[in-house]
């Protein structure tokens, strides 16, 4: 099942301090977002009232035509994961057991079915995590917890996935692993909006760019153009510019 996202004059405030305005985004296809923006910007708060989590927004956030806040937690699971920059287990839960919590939304009973250990096993092999199905996830490094974490997220088989800098703590290998995948998930049906810092991975891999600042958006296009140097400037306050190889592939340099 596809999913449908509408925005219309979202904002949030806390303790009196606006955090978003007037925020008003379509997301009506599969596609891979990234929405970029310095510390601040609003891009987590965002990501939140997106995934039902955020209380108390003004105007209106609407998953296929039905505001987030009024949807049952299991059925909105079963349409949208989320994926947070940190997650904090105080018990002893094994990788494997944390990637089959993802499949909480469908569970009917006291029995884990044939179905939720092939969701679990395709979406660990997916991520990278296999080898770690039987490690205590408070044992694991912050790289290794995020790709758990996004493998419960696939777990659910949501149609869409929500991500707040899902490439945080991973080394260069995992990020570009895990950038491919989002891809690829995209060009298979799902809608993936993903929170990131790097300028670059936005480039390189989303097909839509939303760039924001002081809580409104300043950019929403294609990365060539939401990623142009005068609007990084205007976002980040630094300069850029872009740079092209021999074999035609483009990346960005920015500072002095």
């Amino acid at each position: 099942m596809r999913v449908q996202y509408e925005l219309e004059g979202v904002g949030m405030r806390y303790d009196g301090a606006a955090v978003l305005e007037n925020v008003t985004l379509r997301f009506p296809q599969p596609e891979l977002v990234t929405l970029i923006g310095p510390n601040g910007a609003g891009k987590s708060t965002l990501l939140g009232i997106m995934a039902g989590l955020r209380r108390g927004f003004e105007g209106r956030c609407l998953l296929n035509g039905r505001s987030v806040d009024r949807w049952r937690r299991r059925e909105f699971a079963r349409l949208a994961a989320f994926v947070p920059q940190t997650l904090r287990f105080d018990f002893p839960f094994t990788a494997e057991q944390v990637v089959l919590m993802g499949r909480t939304p469908y569970a009917g009973g006291f029995f884990d079915s044939r179905e939720d250990w092939q969701a679990v096993r395709e979406a660990m092999e997916a991520t990278d995590t296999a080898l770690l199905a039987s490690r205590d996830f408070r044992s694991l490094s912050g790289g290794e917890r995020q790709r758990v974490m996004l493998a419960a997220a696939l777990a659910q088989r949501p149609a869409a996935l929500l991500l707040d800098e899902p490439a945080a703590f991973l080394d260069l290998h995992h990020q570009l692993m895990i950038y491919e995948l989002l891809r690829r998930l995209a060009r298979e049906g799902l809608l993936v909006i993903a929170v990131t810092h790097d300028v670059n991975l936005a480039a390189s891999f989303a097909g839509r760019v939303v760039a924001l600042r002081g809580g409104r958006v300043l950019a929403d296009a294609a990365p060539c153009d939401a990623l142009a140097a005068e609007r990084i400037r205007e976002v980040f306050g630094v300069p850029a510019e872009w740079l092209t190889r021999r074999d035609g592939k483009a990346w960005i340099a920015y500072g002095d």
